[in-house]
């Protein structure tokens, strides 16, 4: 175990680190402050609990902190619900471009409202709205829409979003084989 001493800022003190082999201090072992006229020193750091001293605020940390709890909690509220908003606009924006896509298509067995919902995960299809019409004879482009509503994490935090897409529509209807 290799010692150091260095001197301190108290006259005729000194600072002893005690070092393990590696040359960091060893585990459990903290710096000693010996000054004049004290056997063992007045401050100590490492041990259990010697050398803390208690000040008049001692507490209040934990009170400033539980003072600034609730903005904290409400910033991250409003983090979470900008997340699931930008979630729904993303998965409404999908869903309109699989429902015009499929309404530009003349497959019986498809229905562009089913394709939308198909398109969207299954809480964010659960809360949406789906209109997408068929390409009409003579018709250049077919829009579909969908509306999601966006779950209020606090009352009143509620909103609907809204996402179109256009396609256009085949020059001569295609023939279904």
């Amino acid at each position: 175990m290799v010692t150091a001493a260095t001197r301190s800022g108290r006259p005729g003190g000194r600072v002893t680190a005690r070092r393990g082999p590696l040359g960091r201090a060893a585990a459990g072992r903290g710096c000693r402050v010996r000054g004049p006229g004290s056997a063992h020193g007045d401050v100590r750091s490492g041990g259990r609990g010697h050398g803390r001293r208690r000040t008049a605020d001692g507490g209040s940390a934990s009170v400033e902190f539980l003072g600034f709890l609730p903005l904290l909690l409400l910033v991250g509220l409003a983090a979470v619900h900008l997340g699931l908003a930008a979630f729904a606009v993303q998965q409404a924006g999908t869903g309109a471009r699989a429902a015009a896509r499929t309404a530009t298509l003349d497959a019986p067995g498809a229905t562009p409202a089913g394709a939308g919902g198909a398109a969207m995960t299954g809480w964010v299809a659960s809360r949406a709205a789906v209109d997408a019409p068929r390409c009409a004879a003579g018709a250049g482009e077919v829009t579909a829409t969908v509306t999601v509503d966006v779950p209020p994490l606090l009352p009143g935090t509620g909103f609907t979003v809204t996402r179109r897409a256009t396609m256009p529509c085949p020059a001569e209807p295609a023939v279904a084989r």
